[in-house]
């Protein structure tokens, strides 16, 4: 990837990483494995990552990245306190 084009990127994924904490985000984290990327992403409630990530200029970042054609799988679930939390 070009330089102009990753500084760009780079731009984007700061904006919305702003936008997000904005709209409700706690704590995002990437993960990169062997074909695939996991985001791990807490909110203060479902609603507002729904509408977040419903913005379309998010899903055009998404496909620049390089995501497949299809939708992102997404699993909602509750954080829980517990005895081996660090």
């Amino acid at each position: 990837m070009p330089g102009s084009a990753r500084r760009h990127l780079t731009d984007q994924l700061a904006k919305f990483a702003e936008m997000s904490r904005s709209a409700g985000a706690i704590h995002h984290r990437f993960g990169v494995g062997d074909g695939f990327v996991l985001v791990v992403g807490e909110w203060e409630s479902v609603g507002q990552f729904q509408q977040f990530f419903g913005n379309p200029d998010l899903h055009a970042l998404i496909a620049a990245m390089g995501a497949g054609s299809g939708p992102p799988e997404i699993t909602v679930t509750e954080a829980i306190d517990s005895v081996d939390l660090f």
